[in-house]
């Protein structure tokens, strides 16, 4: 097989262009909130005085960890300036207790639940790995450590009422709450949270057969509902036991193809059909974890498909409507080094 797609200086100083003006454009807002009164009525920035650009919450933490993950990849970045003086005005202990306080007001348990929850901890992860090379990143990890822990405690309170998975191809989508929140418990050697989520992926997912990939994608989706739950399983299965899982839940030979060719998007200025920018590059990401661990017979036409997801749709977002900038960076960046950072 050929060398898969990277991650190139030129290419790290694009994302880190967008991602800095991201963050920072607070308007147009798509805020998730619930108002108890008037009082309630409050910018973004009022609101959340870290994580206020970006179109909406969870877009403005996968922009910070963008950043995070560029600096520590690509540390001769141009705007590395930027973006540590980004970090050191935004991720101090007042602004994130602000974050904090907001998620304790009545009628909020469910804020970001569990998309926004996911990225946050994944930022967590990023911000400790970067902090092992830079230094100045250790005030920016511990800084952001009580709201990471009101999130785990989120997922600790949620996960064991939630009787069954949310399986769209969306923000709700549950192999992806429970892939990065892994990602942390492992990371942080949190014991219970590594375990709870072992438990939901094997109820929800351990038993899945025939897949019907037929059905995908909705015209809204940015995630595959299976491709995700497959990487999911990949990292709570063994490694000797995931192609006999993989060979169970594998579509049927004729619909596999749903997975392999890139769609198209007919109106990238709608915030919704540019989801599907979003789910080609979604799925390059999803094709790349799970390429060393599939059927070898499968691995050329799985890095085939990687490469085209990201041919369709990779220029898309470096460039066009804000519908698909403010976000589509991030799934750039996962499908080009996750597996290799």
């Amino acid at each position: 097989m050929s060398a898969l797609p990277a991650l190139d200086l030129a290419l790290a100083q694009h994302l880190a262009d967008i991602a800095l003006q991201n963050v920072a454009q607070e308007y147009p807002n798509k805020l998730d909130h619930v108002m108890q009164g008037e009082a309630d009525v409050q910018s973004p920035r009022a609101l959340h005085p870290v994580f206020y650009g970006s179109l909406d919450w969870h877009s403005c933490v996968h922009m910070f960890w963008s950043m995070a993950r560029l600096l520590r990849l690509q540390p001769q970045l141009a705007q590395a300036g930027q973006i540590t003086a980004w970090f050191e005005a935004h991720l101090r202990p007042e602004k994130i207790g602000a974050e904090c306080a907001y998620l304790q007001q009545p009628l909020r348990q469910s804020f970001e639940r569990t998309y926004g929850w996911a990225w946050l901890l994944k930022l967590q992860v990023e911000f400790d790995l970067l902090a092992a090379q830079l230094p100045a990143a250790r005030a920016w990890r511990d800084a952001l450590q009580p709201l990471t822990h009101a999130f785990v405690e989120r997922y600790l309170h949620f996960l064991p009422l939630a009787h069954f998975p949310i399986r769209a191809g969306t923000h709700a989508n549950s192999a992806f709450g429970l892939l990065f929140a892994l990602e942390y418990a492992q990371h942080a050697q949190h014991p219970a949270l590594r375990r709870l989520i072992h438990e939901k992926a094997h109820a929800w997912f351990g038993r899945d057969y025939a897949y019907p990939a037929r059905m995908e994608p909705s015209s809204d989706d940015f995630l595959s509902g299976g491709l995700m739950e497959a990487v999911l399983m990949h990292k709570v299965v063994p490694d000797c036991d995931f192609v006999d899982w993989w060979q169970q839940f594998s579509p049927p030979q004729q619909e596999l193809g749903h997975w392999l060719s890139p769609v198209g998007v007919s109106d990238r200025s709608d915030p919704k059909l540019a989801h599907l920018d979003g789910l080609n590059l979604s799925r390059a990401w999803c094709w790349r974890v799970l390429l060393p661990a599939l059927p070898s017979e499968l691995q050329p036409v799985a890095q085939q498909a990687l490469q085209a997801h990201l041919q369709a749709s990779q220029a898309h977002a470096l460039a066009g409507d804000y519908a698909g900038t403010h976000w589509l960076g991030s799934f750039v960046l996962l499908a080009l080094t996750e597996g290799a950072a």
